[in-house]
Protein backbone atom coordinates (compact mmCIF):
# COMPACT_ATOMS: atom_id res chain seq x y z
CA UNK A 1 0.00 0.00 0.00
CA UNK A 2 1.68 3.66 -0.54
CA UNK A 3 0.11 6.83 0.97
CA UNK A 4 0.10 9.94 -0.56
CA UNK A 5 1.76 12.56 1.61
CA UNK A 6 1.54 15.37 -0.73
CA UNK A 7 3.93 17.25 -3.27
CA UNK A 8 5.87 19.17 -0.62
CA UNK A 9 5.42 23.13 -1.92
CA UNK A 10 1.67 23.53 -2.99
CA UNK A 11 -1.27 23.84 -1.09
CA UNK A 12 -3.64 22.53 -3.57
CA UNK A 13 -6.23 20.34 -2.33
CA UNK A 14 -5.99 17.03 -4.16
CA UNK A 15 -8.45 14.34 -4.25
CA UNK A 16 -7.90 10.83 -2.67
CA UNK A 17 -8.86 8.36 -5.71
CA UNK A 18 -7.80 5.04 -3.69
CA UNK A 19 -10.64 3.36 -2.24
CA UNK A 20 -10.63 2.16 1.18
CA UNK A 21 -10.89 -1.76 1.39
CA UNK A 22 -11.41 -1.94 5.16
CA UNK A 23 -15.22 -2.46 5.12
CA UNK A 24 -14.75 -4.47 1.93
CA UNK A 25 -12.87 -6.81 4.37
CA UNK A 26 -14.90 -6.37 7.40
CA UNK A 27 -17.65 -7.75 5.23
CA UNK A 28 -16.17 -10.77 3.86
CA UNK A 29 -14.79 -11.96 7.31
CA UNK A 30 -18.36 -11.35 8.31
CA UNK A 31 -19.45 -13.85 5.60
CA UNK A 32 -16.68 -16.36 6.04
CA UNK A 33 -18.47 -16.47 9.48
CA UNK A 34 -21.40 -16.89 8.67
CA UNK A 35 -20.52 -19.84 5.63
CA UNK A 36 -18.44 -21.43 8.31
CA UNK A 37 -21.11 -22.00 11.29
CA UNK A 38 -23.61 -22.92 8.61
CA UNK A 39 -21.58 -25.91 7.18
CA UNK A 40 -23.02 -28.82 9.03
CA UNK A 41 -20.99 -30.82 11.03
CA UNK A 42 -19.69 -33.69 9.41
CA UNK A 43 -19.62 -37.15 11.49
CA UNK A 44 -17.12 -40.01 11.46
CA UNK A 45 -19.94 -42.79 11.86
CA UNK A 46 -22.25 -44.99 10.04
CA UNK A 47 -25.98 -44.91 10.99
CA UNK A 48 -26.74 -48.61 10.50
CA UNK A 49 -29.83 -50.35 11.49
CA UNK A 50 -28.44 -53.17 13.59
CA UNK A 51 -31.01 -56.29 14.41
CA UNK A 52 -31.50 -56.90 17.88
CA UNK A 53 -31.37 -60.08 19.74
CA UNK A 54 -29.09 -63.28 18.76
CA UNK A 55 -28.73 -64.77 15.38
CA UNK A 56 -30.28 -68.15 15.27
CA UNK A 57 -26.81 -70.74 15.40
CA UNK A 58 -26.07 -72.27 11.67
CA UNK A 59 -27.67 -75.17 10.90
CA UNK A 60 -24.93 -76.54 9.65
CA UNK A 61 -21.49 -76.06 11.31
CA UNK A 62 -18.60 -75.31 8.69
CA UNK A 63 -15.88 -77.35 7.69
CA UNK A 64 -12.43 -76.08 8.63
CA UNK A 65 -9.60 -76.41 6.90
CA UNK A 66 -6.15 -75.33 8.79
CA UNK A 67 -3.22 -74.18 6.85
CA UNK A 68 0.11 -73.97 9.02
CA UNK A 69 3.32 -72.31 8.20
CA UNK A 70 6.07 -73.37 10.81
CA UNK A 71 9.49 -71.54 11.29
CA UNK A 72 11.28 -73.54 8.39
CA UNK A 73 8.10 -72.06 5.98
CA UNK A 74 6.84 -75.51 5.32
CA UNK A 75 3.31 -75.33 4.55
CA UNK A 76 0.88 -77.87 6.12
CA UNK A 77 -2.98 -78.60 4.84
CA UNK A 78 -4.49 -79.88 8.10
CA UNK A 79 -1.30 -80.83 9.74
CA UNK A 80 0.09 -82.62 6.52
CA UNK A 81 2.67 -81.01 4.88
CA UNK A 82 2.40 -79.92 1.49
CA UNK A 83 5.50 -80.64 -1.11
CA UNK A 84 4.79 -77.52 -3.17
CA UNK A 85 2.81 -74.73 -4.68
CA UNK A 86 1.64 -76.56 -7.40
CA UNK A 87 -0.27 -79.68 -4.49
CA UNK A 88 -1.56 -76.50 -2.47
CA UNK A 89 -3.15 -74.92 -5.40
CA UNK A 90 -5.22 -77.97 -6.08
CA UNK A 91 -6.12 -78.29 -3.08
CA UNK A 92 -7.31 -74.82 -2.63
CA UNK A 93 -8.96 -75.33 -6.36
CA UNK A 94 -10.92 -78.79 -4.81
CA UNK A 95 -12.15 -76.56 -1.46
CA UNK A 96 -13.29 -73.64 -3.59
CA UNK A 97 -15.28 -75.68 -6.16
CA UNK A 98 -17.54 -77.48 -3.49
CA UNK A 99 -20.92 -75.45 -2.85
CA UNK A 100 -20.56 -75.00 0.68
CA UNK A 101 -16.50 -73.54 0.74
CA UNK A 102 -14.99 -74.51 4.53
CA UNK A 103 -13.68 -71.88 6.13
CA UNK A 104 -9.59 -71.50 6.02
CA UNK A 105 -7.91 -70.72 9.30
CA UNK A 106 -4.16 -70.09 8.06
CA UNK A 107 -1.79 -69.71 11.37
CA UNK A 108 1.97 -68.63 10.04
CA UNK A 109 4.83 -69.03 12.08
CA UNK A 110 6.34 -65.67 13.16
CA UNK A 111 9.36 -66.97 12.27
CA UNK A 112 8.68 -67.99 8.80
CA UNK A 113 9.37 -65.94 5.89
CA UNK A 114 6.71 -63.26 4.50
CA UNK A 115 7.23 -64.70 0.79
CA UNK A 116 5.61 -67.73 1.90
CA UNK A 117 2.50 -66.28 3.66
CA UNK A 118 1.94 -63.90 1.29
CA UNK A 119 2.06 -66.44 -1.73
CA UNK A 120 -0.42 -68.98 0.35
CA UNK A 121 -2.97 -65.81 0.53
CA UNK A 122 -2.50 -64.79 -3.07
CA UNK A 123 -2.91 -68.24 -3.88
CA UNK A 124 -5.94 -68.65 -1.96
CA UNK A 125 -7.63 -65.36 -3.31
CA UNK A 126 -6.79 -66.69 -6.76
CA UNK A 127 -8.45 -69.58 -6.70
CA UNK A 128 -11.84 -68.32 -5.20
CA UNK A 129 -11.62 -68.94 -1.67
CA UNK A 130 -13.63 -66.17 0.68
CA UNK A 131 -14.03 -67.10 3.83
CA UNK A 132 -9.89 -66.90 5.34
CA UNK A 133 -9.01 -65.89 8.37
CA UNK A 134 -5.46 -65.52 9.71
CA UNK A 135 -5.55 -66.99 13.17
CA UNK A 136 -2.60 -66.28 16.08
CA UNK A 137 -1.75 -62.84 15.01
CA UNK A 138 -1.04 -61.74 18.91
CA UNK A 139 2.42 -63.28 18.57
CA UNK A 140 3.42 -60.48 15.96
CA UNK A 141 2.42 -57.56 18.60
CA UNK A 142 5.86 -58.10 20.82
Amino acid sequence: MSMNVGTGGTEENEVMIDINTTPLIDVMLVLLIMLIITIPIQLHAVNMDMPIGNPPPPLIKPEIVKIDIDPQSIVYWNGVAVSGRPELESKMQAVAAQALQPEVHLRPNKAAKYDVVAGVMASAQRKGLTKIGIIGSEQFLE
